[in-house]
C-alpha cells in the first residue's frame, strides 16, 4: 500500500514536472518565435521603408526634371521673345528712319527751310529798304513841289538889281535857299484865284489854289470843292514881263 502511495505520488511528482516543463518549453517556444517574428517583421519594416525611399526619390527627382525642363523651356522662350522683340526694334527703327521719318532728308529739309527762311527775310529787309527809300524820295519829292509852290506864290519877292528880296539880305554870306529857288522858277499867271472867304497858311496849297503848269495842281488835295468849282472863274491877269536879275 505504502509502494502504491509512493508510486502515485512519484506519477504525480512527474506529472507536474512534465506539466511544468511543457509550460517552460511552451514559453521558450512562444519567445523564440516572437523574436524571430519581430525580428522578421522589423526587416520588413526595413526593407519597406528602403523601397519607399527609393520610390519617393525617384519619383522626386522625375517631378523635379520635369520642373526643370519647364523652367528651361520657359527660360528659352523668354529669352527668344526678347530677341525677337529687340530684332523687331531694330528693323522698325531702321524702316521708320530711313522711310517714314528720315533723319537726313528731315535735316536736309530743314536746312532748306532755314536758307529759304533767310533768303526770304534778306529780300523783306531788301523791299523794306527800297520801300524806306522810295517813301523818303516821295517825301522829298513832296516837299520840293511845296517848295516849288511856294515859290511860285512868292516870286514876288525874288531880288532885283535896284532892291534885294526878303530872303537876300545884305546881312547874310550866301543866299536864302528860297531866294535861289526863286531865281529858278518862272512866273505863270494863275488861271484861278484864291477866294477871299478862305486863308491859307503860307506855302500850303489849298484846294481853290492856282495851279501851274510845273506843279500839276496841288500835291495835297487832288480834288476841288464842288462849292468852288460853281463859282465864276475870271480870267487871268496880264502880268508884265518879270524883271530878270
Amino acid at each position: 500500500m505504502a509502494e502504491l502511495l509512493n508510486a502515485a505520488s512519484d506519477t504525480n511528482l512527474a506529472e507536474e514536472s512534465r506539466q511544468r516543463e511543457h509550460r517552460a518549453a511552451v514559453q521558450i517556444q512562444s519567445w523564440f518565435r516572437g523574436c524571430k517574428v519581430r525580428a522578421y517583421l522589423s526587416h520588413l519594416h526595413t526593407k519597406a521603408v528602403i523601397i519607399q525611399k527609393i520610390w519617393r526619390g525617384f519619383t522626386a527627382r522625375s517631378r523635379f526634371r520635369q520642373m526643370v525642363k519647364a523652367a528651361y523651356f520657359i527660360m528659352k522662350m523668354n529669352f527668344y521673345e526678347e530677341m525677337a522683340v529687340r530684332i523687331q526694334r531694330r528693323w522698325r527703327g531702321f524702316f521708320v528712319r530711313k522711310y517714314v521719318h528720315n533723319f537726313y532728308a528731315r535735316k536736309s529739309y530743314l536746312e532748306g527751310i532755314s536758307m529759304k527762311n533767310e533768303e526770304v527775310r534778306r529780300e523783306l529787309a531788301e523791299l523794306e529798304e527800297l520801300q524806306k527809300r522810295e517813301r523818303s524820295c516821295l517825301q522829298m519829292v513832296k516837299q520840293q513841289r511845296v517848295k516849288v509852290f511856294q515859290a511860285h506864290r512868292l516870286h514876288h519877292l525874288i531880288s532885283t538889281k535896284q532892291c534885294p528880296g526878303v530872303f537876300n539880305s545884305p546881312f547874310r554870306p550866301a543866299p536864302h535857299e528860297m531866294e535861289l529857288l526863286l531865281r529858278q522858277v518862272k512866273y505863270q499867271a494863275p488861271t484861278r484865284l484864291t477866294p477871299r472867304d478862305k486863308t491859307f497858311l503860307l506855302g500850303t496849297p489849298g484846294p481853290t489854289a492856282p495851279s501851274f503848269p510845273e506843279t500839276r495842281g496841288s500835291p495835297w488835295i487832288k480834288t476841288t470843292s464842288p462849292s468852288c468849282s460853281s463859282r465864276l472863274i475870271l480870267p487871268p491877269i496880264a502880268s508884265k514881263k518879270p524883271q530878270v536879275r
